[in-house]
């Protein structure tokens, strides 16, 4: 059975909130630099979440490729873009990258139905 990511996403959301709440200035900051970082620009914000999801399963960080596939697809990324990010992860992270790769194409046929 695989697992549900949109609960996930909710338990890191959560979790993000009562550090936002604990360290309000420094989180403050970070959202700040979220929103101008992952915003329209020369690349399209869904672009910049792919980056975000491909860094995330590079790094293994559940919550990461969780919150920026929801958000590329909420941006319109499809099934296939996906995969080919994960594949450019993957790539570089070598066989620790299937194990969360295979999470964001998980997740984001979850976040698809949605």
């Amino acid at each position: 059975m695989s697992k549900d990511y949109k609960a996930e996403f909710k338990d890191v959301s959560s979790e993000y909130m009562t550090l936002q709440n604990a360290a309000t200035d420094t989180l403050g900051a970070f959202g700040q630099l979220h929103k101008a970082a992952m915003g329209d620009g020369a690349l399209p914000g869904k672009y910049k979440e792919l980056i975000a999801m491909a860094i995330g399963v590079g790094l293994r960080c559940e919550g990461c490729v969780v919150s920026h596939t929801r958000a590329a697809v909420k941006k319109g990324a499809t099934q296939q873009e996906i995969a080919e990010a994960v594949g450019v992860a993957v790539m570089m992270a070598g066989g620790p990258g299937t194990v969360y790769g295979a999470k964001a194409i998980e997740a984001a046929k979850q976040f698809a139905e949605a």
